[in-house]
Formats: structure tokens, sequence, C-alpha cells
């Protein structure tokens, strides 16, 4: 089986020839993902496009400005430098207030520091929502460059939000859970008004683009350890399941991204009618093993995981060589599973444990992966 065949035999619940190897976000067909970029993942980005199956995440380009709109409202961008990077200062004016952002960038790790939130509270939230709501437009142009670089060693994965993590999201963190305790009527609002964008630019966005299987991120805001199951069921079981439901009649995939206590919430998760779920995080990250994820979903959907990337950037090669063994163990059984990290390094350079360990298990998942 070529990888693309492999994956999709996964998913669709079939036995494939054996366990499909993913290494997640280290991207191996996509020359414009950091890792292939970045000199230090060099050795180790050859042996995953050798060795491994792609999910090639990729996404086209949107006209969305902020909150699922395409409305330009005219922000003003202010970059200072700092010893360790960058800072980016942006400020824009909505419903009578003026809101600001502050982003942080550090040299030589690949990941943005959000030090200051655009929203401080609900009142910052309903202006910003009470800009125009523009419908978000997308360019597909640069889908040939990644499928003719993907070809079958993969399939091609566009990534976007749940309507209840868009709005959470515009608050710090710990404001926004205490935000949706507190004033619940209005995060409802929010959040019913978030989808209803966000339909309507998902149903363009699939018109318009590419895409085997869309993942949709975010579900874990309302996850335990944050937030009762209770929150899980009334803004994210009903907006997923529409979600799903859209994306499928378009004749693609759905693959739900939650980290956290997924125990709690697994039976809504498979109620969504998604096809798969990740990253599957283990106690005592949360609250299952994959050993009991795999008894109550059965065959119901695909499970993705559940590798932490700690153990891979920290543990012993022994270690790693050990938990892969388990996983291959736990998950194998009836298909419907892919052994792959919950992250990947954003580090750099790459530290040499960290591709040795990424190498062992690699070897030791090929190693028991036929079925």
């Amino acid at each position: 089986m070529t990888s693309r065949e492999r994956l999709l035999c996964a998913l669709h619940g079939e036995i494939p020839d054996r366990v499909p190897v993913s290494c997640y976000e280290l991207v191996g067909y996509d020359t414009q993902n950091f890792c292939n970029i970045e000199p230090s993942y060099h050795d180790l980005m050859e042996y995953i496009r050798e060795k491994t199956d792609c999910m090639a995440m990729w996404n086209p380009s949107s006209t969305e400005k902020y909150a699922h709109s395409a409305y330009d409202p005219h922000a003003e961008y202010v970059r200072t430098e700092t010893e360790d990077g960058h800072t980016v200062k942006t400020t824009l004016k909505a419903g009578g207030h003026v809101l600001t952002s502050v982003d942080r960038y550090i040299d030589g790790i690949y990941t943005t520091w959000h030090t200051e939130p655009l929203c401080k509270d609900s009142d910052d939230i309903e202006a910003l929502m009470s800009l125009p709501f523009v419908p978000a437009s997308y360019d597909d142009s640069d889908a040939p460059r990644i499928l003719g670089e993907l070809g079958d060693h993969g399939i091609l994965m566009p990534s976007l939000s749940d309507p209840a993590y868009s709005v959470m999201n515009l608050m710090e963190f710990g404001e926004g859970m205490v935000y949706v305790m507190t004033e619940e009527d209005h995060f409802a609002e929010m959040t019913k008004e978030m989808h209803r964008r966000i339909m309507i630019n998902l149903k363009t966005m699939l018109e318009t683009t590419s895409g085997d299987m869309y993942r949709i991120c975010g579900p874990e805001y309302m996850c335990p350890p944050y937030l009762k199951p209770q929150f899980f069921e009334k803004y994210m079981l009903p907006y997923l399941t529409d979600m799903v439901q859209l994306i499928h009649s378009y004749g693609r995939l759905v693959r739900i991204h939650c980290h956290g206590r997924i125990g709690q919430v697994i039976d809504m998760i498979v109620e969504t009618g998604c096809d798969g779920t990740d990253p599957c995080e283990e106690t005592p990250d949360g609250d299952t093993t994959l050993e009991e994820l795999k008894a109550r979903v059965g065959n119901k959907i695909c499970l993705f995981g559940s590798m932490q990337l700690k153990l891979l950037e920290g543990g012993s090669r022994e270690d790693v060589i050990r938990e892969t063994k388990r996983m291959m163990l736990a998950g194998k059984p009836g298909g419907r599973f892919v052994i792959m990290p919950t992250a990947a390094p954003i580090n750099v350079p790459l530290k040499k444990h960290t591709e040795e360990n990424y190498r062992a298990y690699i070897d030791t998942a090929l190693e028991l992966a036929a079925y």
C-alpha cells in the first residue's frame, strides 16, 4: 500500500497492510514547513520521509481578519526588536473600544507567544463581534505545489477552529475560563454567532479548496481539567456535529483535535460523527490509557496517538522503545489506529537526543506494524 492508501484505509475502518506511522507536525512532504528548511532537522526529516506516513498540515490562504470575518478594521501594527527576538503590537478600533494585543516571537523557537490578548473582557468581545461580518474567501493556488510534493506519500489536512474556542481564544486563557462560567448567557450568544460565521466560511472553503481530512482544533478548551463535561456537551457537541456533517457532505474526512482528559468526553466526540480524534493523551496528562480508549470506542473512530512529545524530547531510548511497543499492542487490534506523537519539537537547533528518540520510535513502530 502507499501511505495515502494506508491512512485512508485506517480512517475508513478497514485493515491496512500495517499500522500507519506518523510524526504529526514534522511534515515530511512540504518544502515550506520550517522543519524542512531548518538545517538541524535535515537528517531526521530525511528519515521521516523515507519511513513514515505523512498527514501534510496545510491551509489555503484566507481573507479572514478577526473573529472569522474578512472585514478590515485597518489595524495598526508596531514591531519592536528585543534581545531575543521581537514583539508585534496590534491596535484596532471596534464598537467604541480601542483593542490592543501583543505577540512575542523568540529567535530559534517556532511558535508565537500571545502576551497580551486582544480582548480583556466580555465587553471587548462584544465590541469586536460588532464589526461587520464579511464572509471569507480562500486562495487554493498553492494546492498544486503541496499536492505535487505529497503525491501518494500521505493525505492533505487543513485545520480550522470550533466556535467556542474561537470566542474564548480572544481572551487570556484563565480569564476566558472565568468568562464562560460567570457570563454564560453572553458566551452562548457570542458562540452562536461565531458558529454561524464558521459554517458560512467552511462551506466556501470546502467548495473552493483541497483537503482530504479536516482537523478541528479547540475542543480541549471545553474538556476537563478546565471545564466540566456538561460544558463540552452544550458548547461542543452540537456545533462540532454541524461541522462534521457539513464536511462529510463534501466527501471529506474529519479529525477532532482535543488534548486533555478526554476519557470524560470521548463518548461525545464519537457522537459528533467524526472519523478520528487526536492526540489521545494518556495519564498523567490525560485521564485514560490507549488500552481503555480502544476498549471504549472499538472500531467507531480512528485513534491518533499517543506518544508524548516530552518523552521523545527528554526520555531515554529504552523508555521510548518500551512505550512504542505498548502503544502498538494496545492500538493495533481491529484497525483504526495511527501511532503518532502528541506534538512536535519547536526548538532550534534540534537536539541530537530528540532525533535519536524519534528514530527509535519510528523503527520500533515499524517492527510491530504489520497486521
